[in-house]
């Protein structure tokens, strides 16, 4: 079996890539500039980019399947985001369909449906971003539901926030963490959120992969619990095993911080991981349900948030990134 996936430089896309080795699958990674997390695996490089379509094809010739992982979380423009996140994908969908390939599985994100209210959005319901970053990924998903033919199973896959080892993110939480301090928006209680740990994500993602039924079909791959900011502060306290003093931090604070924080990082032409529109979904509670996934694939989550969180952490202190 051949696979073909883009982004597998990445976080989620180089466990994924490990995965499939580890199953004796022959891979390919499109590879723009740096290997980062491939360096030294047994992987077939095609070197280029998602707007290069003889990279494109290169990649998928001969492959059974496409992971389409790459894309971008931050940037300053709506234009630009929707180039990294509709544009290219269009480019794989379009370029799939003409090598034949016959499943090609899409990452979106939660973030294409919005926050949730009352209760955890599922694959149903109307998709209402509130950030350029979602607004992308929801006119992602309409152009693939637009353009997708029957020669194609095509699957998409949102995930709420990934964490894991090489997640850099999230990371900064724990790094405030190791200085025993836990940043948390409003009282801690009140708003949950659905994580997902990398290997349970990747195990939903492979599982997806035998579906192949033509035209489209979107999961949820998450936690099958939600959790509190405060559950998640304790479970981080009794992995570094000294107190972690939370930092309750207001909504509006936040908005106003990002607005700063982006304003600062403009003046010396970089655009921060804290800004507006990540400030903006910060103060929203962000849950799915993992229900569709689990009847119809018999995804389980295995990582429960304790042992997630310790073997993350132990991933960061091994590799001095505390």
């Amino acid at each position: 079996m051949k696979a073909f996936v883009t982004g597998g430089t990445g976080f989620i896309g180089s466990h994924l890539t490990d995965r499939l080795i580890s199953e004796n699958i022959s891979v390919s990674c499109l590879i723009r500039s740096k290997e980062k997390w491939l360096t030294g695996k047994k992987i077939t490089k095609i070197p280029g980019s998602l707007m290069d379509f003889q990279s494109l094809q290169d990649g998928m010739k001969d492959a059974d399947i496409v992971y389409h992982i790459a894309g971008i979380v931050k940037a300053p423009t709506q234009d630009e985001f929707d180039r990294a996140n509709v544009e290219a994908t269009e480019n794989v969908l379009r370029m799939a369909m003409k090598c034949e390939v016959p499943k090609l599985v899409i990452f979106s994100s939660l973030a294409a449906c919005g926050p949730s209210f009352k209760q955890p959005v599922n694959e149903e319901d109307p998709l209402m971003p509130v950030t350029m970053y979602g607004k992308s990924k929801k006119r992602m998903e309409e152009m693939v539901h637009r353009v997708v033919n029957d020669s194609i199973s095509v699957t998409i896959i949102r995930p709420p926030a990934v964490y894991g080892p090489r997640e850099d993110q999230i990371f900064s939480v724990f790094q405030m963490a190791s200085w025993k301090l836990f940043p948390i928006i409003g009282d801690g209680h009140s708003t949950e959120v659905s994580l997902v740990h990398v290997n349970d994500l990747v195990d939903g993602v492979l599982l997806t992969a035998r579906e192949t039924k033509p035209g489209v079909e979107t999961y949820f791959i998450s936690s099958e619990e939600r959790y509190t900011w405060e559950q998640i502060r304790q479970a981080t306290e009794r992995v570094f095993g000294h107190k972690l003093y939370a930092l309750k931090i207001k909504p509006g604070f936040v908005k106003k911080a990002g607005t700063i924080i982006e304003y600062a990082a403009s003046l010396i032409g970089q655009y921060p991981v804290v800004n507006r529109e990540k400030a903006l979904e910060l103060g929203m509670q962000w849950t799915c349900s993992v229900e569709k996934a689990k009847k119809q694939l018999g995804f389980r989550q295995k990582k429960g948030l304790a042992e997630g969180l310790s073997e993350t952490i132990d991933w960061y202190k091994r590799h001095d990134w505390l």
